[in-house]
């Protein structure tokens, strides 16, 4: 009886050991100050570390503020994916925002942050 619970305790060790996986490039991104108005993006970039081809199910902003673009395609073991987040700087305040990633992967769910701060533009000289 405990060999046949260890067996399956192994078995299930195993096939988790080959789902796929991320290695992101970084979770977090600051923009630091960025003037209002002026939409910024950046790009997260992640390795399938993992042995089954990484499939994104979807990238989700948590405000209507954030765009995102990703690899649709599956990412097979040691390629490269991309994410892509644009940011519309509109409301001059620090902001933090997060993505949701939801894939195949052994941790299904990601997080990523962008963080930085919108300032007011500088007023145009006046031309007296």
């Amino acid at each position: 009886m405990c060999a046949v619970i260890l067996g399956f305790v192994f078995n299930v060790s195993a096939q988790d050991n080959q789902k796929a996986e991320f290695k992101f490039n970084e979770e977090k991104h600051d923009f630091g100050k960025i003037p209002q108005g002026t939409p910024v993006t950046t790009v997260f970039t992640f390795v399938n570390t993992g042995f089954e081809p990484l499939i994104l199910a979807e990238v989700r902003p948590t405000c209507g503020c954030t765009i995102a673009d990703y690899t649709k395609t599956p990412v097979k073991k040691g390629e490269t994916g991309k994410i892509t987040i644009t940011y519309n700087a509109a409301v001059v305040a620090p902001f933090t925002k997060a993505i949701i990633v939801t894939s195949n992967a052994k941790t299904p769910q990601k997080y990523l942050t962008i963080v930085g701060e919108v300032v007011a533009k500088a007023a145009a000289p006046s031309t007296r």
